[in-house]
């Protein structure tokens, strides 16, 4: 399929796209918030800059957009038919990455939670009541996402 903008319009548009304070980490921070979770915002002293760094409960919340991280069978990922290798290459290496950071991070004892996007956009109450309820536990883990997934797999 070809891209209906320019070449100009489209790295515009790329370039505008933020890493951090995105609309679905927001949502998440005011309902953290909002339950009297306190935290700090893209620590880089750990690995992977978390989203969220709660030191009182010695927790991190990563707010991953489905595309960007390569949320496997979620309908929010499409490969890009332009350039699918440079896709399918930056997808993974960002992939590794998110995987090494979370490795990380467990060994240096923190607790880690994946949001991902789709989860925030079904159903962001739900995500909140579930975040809290893990960071109140001890459970090491969590990974929160949709309920409905394509079914598809979009491996790059």
């Amino acid at each position: 399929m070809v891209d209906v903008m320019s070449a100009d319009k489209r790295s515009l548009l790329m370039a505008r796209i933020r890493s951090k304070d995105t609309a679905p980490e927001l949502q998440v921070r005011k309902l953290l918030w909002r339950d009297g979770f306190r935290y700090r915002l893209h620590t880089k002293g750990l690995p992977g800059k978390p989203d969220l760094v709660l030191p009182k409960w010695n927790a991190v919340v990563f707010v991953h957009g489905c595309f960007w991280h390569h949320h496997s069978g979620c309908s929010f990922f499409r490969l890009p038919k332009t350039r699918a290798a440079f896709w399918k290459e930056k997808l993974c290496r960002n992939k590794e990455r998110d995987h090494a950071s979370m490795a990380a991070l467990l060994a240096a004892n923190w607790r880690v939670a994946v949001v991902w996007e789709c989860a925030v956009r079904e159903d962001a109450g739900a995500v909140a009541q579930k975040l809290a309820a893990w960071i109140r536990q001890e459970t090491k883990c969590i990974e929160l996402e949709a309920q409905k997934h394509s079914g598809h797999d979009n491996t790059p």
